[in-house]
């Protein structure tokens, strides 16, 4: 009978052994054969990017993952040792893995219950860090999580896990890391958290959607889960008998409400996301790079912007009636503000999208072509109406009403904004230096090139948006240099690397040019058609527009801080009539929704003058016969507030040199064409920036900034 049991026992111990060898081979197999991998989930460090208003602070836009990586150092001890007490007493002791917790886990797997945790904070990084690790519960999945966190442990430095760690799990409130979630909680940097706060964020980490907001039941369970981790933080000899008595519940920040775009939100986010790719920047960089950019909106003339079309505006304008106003600064080319219309009644923007003909805002460019090549302010043009042309003699280009004015100067051409001036002001100094001025202040070529062989190119039948033609007016406002219109003042990387945008800038005209242009332009709101645009207490310079059947609508405006272009079209392309206003002008609700946001923009703004115009022998219009003397409009400009309209014939005719287009004998301006200066290419400038807080703001030129 012993020796009986005595080989049972001898038979138990060999199976034994031999059991315990293969595991051990299996083990070493396992091991050897589960390497860690060598790349990480997106998601686990991705970080989301925010973009700020120009002011670096008020936040327009939330892109992505919630989260901002943090150094171990910046994480306060006490809020390391509540997480180390709440989830793995053992961390910097253990091997990676708990044997206790593991062979429970396996044990639930291998019987079909309930799977329960025993993960350690390695385990635990090792699941949300690495590529390849499922979310399944499987036996499969859990040996290989612990042969990589047993690598991980002897590969990798104790504080290095846990700063993944502390960066990569989520804590609710969809917060990731250690980061955001002091700021989802408490609204402060990880640095400042209290003990109680720490513990507090320790104890979400079991249950982050119960303890978000734990209201009732979930908040005796959060409490009582805190109350665990405090205590547990005494046991482990990290918190002090009495500071655990006397901590207390923290208290909880209100939860923020889903972060929505409103208004003209999203199309302030269509046009950052666009240009962030134009300058480089992938969609995953703007989704996950962890990206704090600054845009150059500026939200209370945003709001201002949106307040003058909607108090101006009549509410019983029908609704295929569209307005949009773009604001630049002309000596940053940021776009300050913009108005692209309700976001529920269209799915484009009529500030960036919307692209109709310019009517004879256009003819400010053909107005500084000319000056710009050897004319001057008192040369002589043919204003009678009809003009035709010898290639299409059956379409007459008309004034508006018909009207002839004779042989004029420039400036009264422009104040009255007379077509065949335009028409012939076009063929003496060449449609293609027309066109080549317009495209350097920044009109696309592609939408010139169409019209450029027209007789009528010059009275705007290309069509532009109001972001265009603002960045082009902003030329003459800069003393002719263009600087490229732009929605980004500067990008903040994940890593702190501050990238300040440097658009390009080329003088388009000279100094001079611009200075003439501008005085022309003058005129047009003193006494020509442009009257409604007035400000009381500052000089204006600007031009409307109104195409071939009011089609679409224009005023086009600037000071010397600020140039605003505001145009109004229908989307079925017919007459812009409003019920109680009629048929719409360029000086008219243009004009009048211009005034309204320049009023607000302006206030409390230096007044600043515009620069002398030269003298080539033309009166200032206070000396001339046409001029009132208590600053009113010209009394030989029709009453209607209108404008001349641009004929758009259904093609590009061919031209000849109508009557009166031999140049006159005038004396030239100092400057015989562009400067030969090199364009500054733009692009981007970097500026080292701590990833703490977001970017400061850059500011503009010296001169008193927007916001």
């Amino acid at each position: 009978m012993v020796k009986r049991r005595r080989r049972i026992l001898k038979r138990l111990l060999i199976a034994g052994g031999a059991g315990l060898l293969l595991a051990i081979v299996a083990f070493g197999i396992a091991y050897a054969m589960t390497p860690i991998p060598d790349s990480t989930q997106k998601q686990a460090t991705a970080q989301g990017s925010v973009i700020y208003y120009r002011d670096g602070k008020s936040v327009l836009a939330r892109q992505g993952v919630d989260r901002r990586l943090v150094e171990l150092a910046q994480v306060p001890q006490h809020v390391r040792d509540a997480v180390i007490a709440a989830e793995n007493r053992s961390f910097y002791e253990d091997a990676g893995v708990s044997v206790k917790g593991t062979g429970r886990a396996l044990w639930s797997t291998l019987t079909g219950q309930q799977l329960q945790g025993g993960s350690t904070i390695t385990q635990q990084l090792v699941r949300n860090y690495y590529s390849g690790l499922s979310q399944e519960r499987s036996i499969t999945r859990k040996i290989k999580e612990i042969m990589i966190s047993i690598k991980v442990d002897q590969s990798k430095p104790k504080d290095w896990v846990l700063e993944q760690y502390l960066n990569t799990i989520y804590f609710g409130r969809g917060a990731n890391g250690i980061q955001a979630a002091a700021q989802a909680y408490f609204g402060k940097d990880v640095g400042k958290l209290t003990v109680a706060e720490g513990a507090y964020l320790a104890s979400v980490i079991q249950q982050p959607s119960r303890f978000a907001d734990p209201k009732g039941a979930d908040l005796e369970a959060a409490q009582t889960r805190w109350r665990a981790v405090i205590e547990a933080m005494r046991q482990t000899g990290t918190l002090g008998a009495q500071e655990a008595a006397a901590q207390t519940f923290p208290t909880l920040k209100a939860p923020k409400k889903p972060f929505v775009l409103r208004g003209q939100a999203q199309y302030m986010l269509d046009q950052v996301t666009a240009e962030l790719n134009r300058r480089g920047y992938s969609d995953e960089d703007i989704n996950s790079g962890g990206l704090r950019v600054v845009t150059t909106f500026d939200k209370k003339l945003m709001q201002a912007a949106e307040r003058a079309v909607k108090d101006t505006v009549p509410a019983a304008t029908p609704k295929a009636v569209r307005t949009g106003l773009a604001a630049v600064d002309p000596a940053t080319g940021e776009i300050v503000a913009f108005y692209g219309g309700n976001p529920k009644l269209t799915g484009y923007d009529n500030a960036f999208s919307a692209k109709v003909p310019a009517g004879s805002t256009f003819k400010a460019y053909t107005l500084a072509a000319a000056l710009n090549n050897g004319y001057d302010l008192s040369t002589q043009v043919n204003g009678n109406s009809p003009m035709r042309v010898a290639s299409d003699p059956t379409h007459p280009i008309p004034n508006d009403g018909g009207r002839s004015y004779g042989t004029i100067d420039l400036v009264r051409a422009a104040q009255n904004s007379v077509n065949t001036a335009f028409v012939d002001l076009g063929q003496k100094v060449g449609l293609d230096k027309v066109a080549a001025t317009a495209e350097a202040a920044g009109i696309p070529a592609a939408q010139l090139q169409p019209h450029q062989a027209a007789a009528t190119f010059p009275l705007g039948v290309a069509s532009v948006s109001a972001v265009q033609n603002a960045s082009g007016f902003s030329t003459f406002a800069n003393k002719g240099v263009h600087v490229e219109a732009h929605v980004v003042k500067s990008v903040t990387d994940g890593k702190g690397v501050k990238n300040v945008v440097k658009p390009a800038s080329r003088q388009v005209i000279g100094e001079q040019a611009a200075a003439d242009t501008t005085y022309a332009l003058q005129q047009v709101v003193k006494y020509g058609t442009g009257t409604g645009a007035r400000l009381d207490d500052r000089p204006v310079a600007g031009k409307t527009g109104t195409t071939d059947e009011s089609k679409s609508v224009w005023f086009n405006g600037f000071t010397p801080q600020l140039a605003v272009a505001v145009d109004m079209f229908r989307s079925d392309n017919k007459t812009v009539t409003i019920p109680g206003y009629g048929v719409q002008f360029g000086g008219q609700l243009p004009a009048q929704v211009w005034r309204a946001f320049m009023t607000e923009a302006m206030r409390g703004k230096p007044v600043e003058e515009f620069p002398e115009p030269s003298d080539y022998g033309y009166r200032d219009p206070y000396t001339s016969p046409y001029a009132d003397p208590y600053g009113q409009r010209d009394p030989r400009v029709p009453d209607d507030n209108g404008d001349s309209p641009a004929p758009q014939p259904s093609g590009p005719p061919e031209t000849t040199q109508p009557e009166f287009t031999e140049p006159p004998q005038t004396r030239r301006p100092d400057e015989q064409g562009p400067p030969d200066l090199p364009d500054d290419g733009g692009g981007f400038t970097q500026e080292p920036q701590t990833p703490d807080g977001p970017p400061d703001d850059q500011g503009g030129p010296a001169r008193t900034p927007f916001g």
